[in-house]
């Protein structure tokens, strides 16, 4: 093995990628589906695009990382960050379209239709419909099933907030579902 001052070497340096390359790998095999549908189900039309920015971020501060285990989390935490950015950028565009021009129908995309089905669709409507905090909560605690905490922790909020946001969704959430009943 080689070494340079102040760098490992080369052959660590080597393995460390191939062991990075290799737990990537296995975080998409194992969580790239539900992050499109967590994607999809926060209100993003490009769920896929999100997704692979979120692994892409992920490769490049693997090292920052406390521990592989985070990763997870991590995933999920840029991807509600990256739709939470998208939507707020399409609200400016649709905003300056006001000022003249006439306005983009944005479609979604093929991903996104054949994550969801027919019979979850009325319910995604309604999900859609709610404010995106109350929306994300509530995909973070009944589609992905986490914790309070991890919740906090993906949207960047306190514990106390989650529950609120997640009280006041379901409320919003059941008076909507009601009334197509």
């Amino acid at each position: 093995m080689e070494y340079v001052a102040g760098m490992p070497p080369i052959g660590l340096a080597v393995t460390k990628d191939l062991e990075r390359e290799r737990a990537i790998a296995a975080l998409f095999d194992e969580h790239h589906l539900p992050l499109v549908r967590l994607a999809a189900l926060l209100g993003a039309d490009d769920a896929e695009d999100i997704v692979a920015e979120a692994f892409y971020q992920l490769y490049r501060r693997w090292r920052r990382l406390r521990s592989a285990d985070a990763a997870a989390a991590y995933l999920r935490s840029v991807v509600c960050n990256l739709t939470r950015m998208r939507i707020r950028h399409l609200q400016v565009v649709r905003r300056h379209l006001e000022h003249g021009l006439p306005p983009i129908e944005h479609a979604a995309s093929v991903e996104v239709e054949a994550v969801l089905r027919d019979d979850q669709r009325a319910l995604v409507k309604a999900i859609n419909d709610l404010p995106s905090r109350q929306r994300e909560a509530l995909v973070l605690r009944y589609w992905l099933d986490l914790r309070e905490r991890d919740i906090a922790s993906a949207m960047g909020i306190s514990a106390g907030a989650v529950k609120a946001h997640l009280s006041r969704g379901m409320a919003s959430l059941t008076s909507k579902m009601e009334e197509r009943t």
